[in-house]
């Protein structure tokens, strides 16, 4: 299965059709087990998964199958990422700087981000999707009561009638949210679509939000030669993480030359014709060519037809540990991934529809399937576990609780800290190399609960801390885990030699 189950101007608006392979739409039963709308990574795998237990499944998309991931999110930012990530860590050890003589190649770039995602074309998710035995269905699909969903084809104005046997799931994800700022939304600003898809690298980019898609794409752009400035209107960037997340972030940013401006809100915005962007901030004026909007998702739920199953149209989407919605009677709707808003990470919606999948399916054998702790159709990593990185240079690793929320959580708690650039492999790997780490440990429990690094490529120590806190691992058991020397992950050795092991 593949991970997804798994612009001169051409991309620079939100509601231009993506690039569809044109192939013959497969004709339509009238009833399937399960019908899926929305085709992305978290429809994909709900989809394979309960046709790897037995059942038939309708998977309907009305743009890429794939979905955002692949095409407009987690895939192209990471490409774009990526050059400039290598060049400075070339730059950052004696006797390779030496040999680096040039900047980033913006058309090589490009193109290489081109091809991660197949150029906006998803036959290969088709031929991958057919070959499972998913049946494919290219249109819009909504509820039209239970059980029951309609399917409006592309380039067709006929509805067709679908009847779902077991279980009906929306995995539509999440859509950008535009912040009601005077003149804003009429600028039909980037979003990070656009951000991510680009042809040409914009001359001045004003970026409003200091959150992921802000901090990734103002690298990435100004990597790339762009005049960045980025505005967050709370005290640092990544506001919701460790205090030193934000601090050590934006020192990055503004070595890239990147102008981070925090604790300042956009007030209006406007352009004369075809000429560049003002926006009145409460600091003054700020002029650009291009303006990226990243202040948020909030779940793609319009035209769904909630209101035929006792919904309100735009409804919170509530589910239980195995997505099954809780507001709908009869145990038949489900909602996966961003649309349910538990976690809004790509690994996470994939998580998600494998238990959603195997609970359909047990259910649909009349096994017992309840989403408890202990049962293993429960999404319960969702609650205390989520592993998230943030891929700018350095990275930002995170998986459980900041110190803050575990204390919010009423948890007792301590928490150590250790600066990365005293450990040998890190020393080793770069020149300068700058980060830190803390880990945040449930007193009573003795149990880690909270990890969180940054730092040149942290990413990769992330799974450890992940299995350490779901697997609940005792401080006195975890410190037999031993690292190997000389590696950044020494680290784990030193954070429990701060807690006193």
């Amino acid at each position: 299965m593949s991970d997804s189950a798994s612009e001169e101007r051409p991309h620079t608006r939100a509601e231009e059709p993506p690039r569809q392979t044109g192939a013959e739409q497969t004709p339509l039963d009238r009833t399937y087990d399960v019908v899926v709308i929305g085709g992305g990574a978290v429809g994909e795998n709900v989809a394979a998964r309960v046709v790897q237990r037995g059942l038939s499944a309708l998977l309907i998309e009305q743009e890429l199958l794939g979905g955002e991931c692949s095409y407009w999110a987690c895939m192209p930012s990471k490409a774009l990422l990526r050059p400039g990530e290598v060049l400075r860590a070339a730059r950052a050890v004696p006797g390779a700087a030496q040999a680096v003589t040039g900047d980033l190649d913006v058309r090589a770039v490009l193109e290489r981000r081109d091809a991660f995602t197949s150029n906006w074309n998803d036959s290969s998710q088709v031929r991958w999707a057919e070959q499972t035995g998913i049946t494919v269905a290219r249109g819009r699909g909504r509820l039209d009561g239970p059980r029951r969903v309609v399917v409006q084809l592309s380039g067709d104005t006929e509805e067709r009638p679908v009847e779902a046997r077991h279980a009906v799931v929306l995995c539509t994800g999440s859509q950008p949210s535009i912040p009601p700022i005077p003149g804003l939304r009429e600028l039909r600003p980037w979003t990070s679509r656009e951000a991510t898809s680009a042809k040409e690298v914009p001359k001045r980019l004003a970026i409003v939000g200091g959150g992921v898609v802000g901090c990734e794409m103002a690298q990435a752009w100004a990597r790339l030669g762009s005049q960045v400035v980025l505005l967050e209107r709370g005290e640092r960037v990544l506001e919701a993480l460790e205090p030193f997340v934000g601090d050590l972030l934006a020192d990055a940013l503004r070595a890239d030359g990147v102008d981070v401006r925090t604790g300042v809100a956009l007030r209006s915005a406007s352009r004369e014709g075809e000429g560049p962007v003002t926006l009145a901030t409460d600091d003054g004026e700020i002029t650009a060519d291009t303006v990226l909007v990243a202040t948020g998702r909030a779940p793609r739920t319009a035209g769904l037809g909630l209101e035929t199953v006792g919904l309100e149209p735009d409804a919170r989407l509530d589910v239980d540990d195995s997505c099954r919605v809780t507001a709908v009677e009869g145990g038949w709707l489900y909602a996966a991934g961003d649309v349910n808003g538990r976690a809004l990470f790509t690994h996470q919606g994939k998580y998600q529809a494998r238990m959603c999948g195997d609970a359909i399916a047990a259910r649909a054998r009349g096994e017992h399937a309840s989403p408890v702790a202990w049962s293993p159709f429960a999404a319960t990593a969702d609650h205390h576990a989520v592993p998230a990185v943030v891929f700018t240079d350095p990275q930002v690793a995170t998986v459980g609780y900041t110190e803050a929320q575990a204390r919010d959580e009423g948890i007792s708690v301590r928490a150590v800290e250790h600066d990365l650039g005293q450990v040998a492999g890190a020393a080793l790997r770069a020149d300068g190399y700058t980060g830190r780490a803390k880990l945040v440990v449930d007193q009573e429990r003795l149990v880690v609960v909270g990890f969180t690094a940054v730092g040149p490529e942290v990413g990769e120590l992330l799974h450890a801390a992940t299995v350490a806190i779901v697997g609940e691992v005792p401080l006195d058991r975890l410190w037999h885990a031993v690292p190997a020397f000389p590696t950044v992950s020494e680290v784990w050795l030193r954070l429990l030699e701060a807690y006193g092991l």
